[in-house]
């Protein structure tokens, strides 16, 4: 991934990280001191949003498809395609986990039609992946303590976040969407 990275830094490759987030409609536990017990509405039902994002290493430019299904390789296969005509002409890497709908054979002739390179991250390392760290700024953001009225207005915080955050919290998204990964190469070990 590092040697892509710096290609993707002086502006030889375009690098996006992707990775999939699901809201489910309900209220999310946060914090909050109080000298009295406060309880939140809640929502009842397992209704959800889904989204697949694609966020510029470089840029930090977002690129999105969302369903209120699950997602699948069909909408992999949408975003690639959206990502493709975005970045058309120039080499793109997408580092990505490794979800089955990502394995799939359907995606993986889809992204050799396109000329993507798909760089699959080992298995339970979200830390690797950027867009991870946005997509627990978005809950943070508009989920956590927060009671959305209907589905309608809970997928329209969600959508409205997504847009302004690159806008409104550039500093902060630009802070917390850095290349700086931890890196285990050179860890000292301590004698047993």
């Amino acid at each position: 991934m590092e040697p892509r990275l710096e290609e993707a830094v002086k502006g030889e490759r375009t690098v996006l990280f992707m990775d999939a987030v699901h809201f489910f409609y309900s209220t999310l536990l946060g914090y909050v001191w109080s000298k009295t017990r406060c309880f939140l509405s809640s929502q009842a039902g397992r209704k959800r949003y889904s989204v697949l994002g694609a966020v510029n290493a470089v840029s930090k430019k977002m690129t999105c498809c969302s369903t209120d299904a699950a997602i699948n390789a069909r909408i992999v296969c949408k975003l690639l395609k959206m990502i493709h005509l975005e970045y058309y002409g120039k080499t793109i890497t997408i580092v990505l986990d490794n979800a089955r709908y990502q394995h799939c054979e359907l995606v993986k002739r889809y992204t050799k039609i396109l000329h993507v390179e798909l760089l699959f991250l080992p298995a339970y390392s979200p830390n690797l992946n950027l867009i991870e760290r946005f997509w627990k700024y978005l809950k943070k953001q508009v989920l956590y303590s927060r009671f959305h009225k209907t589905y309608d207005i809970f997928k329209q915080s969600i959508e409205e976040c997504m847009a302004n955050a690159f806008i409104n919290d550039k500093e902060n998204i630009d802070r917390l969407l850095n290349l700086e990964f931890q890196s285990f190469k050179k860890v000292k070990i301590l004698p047993v």
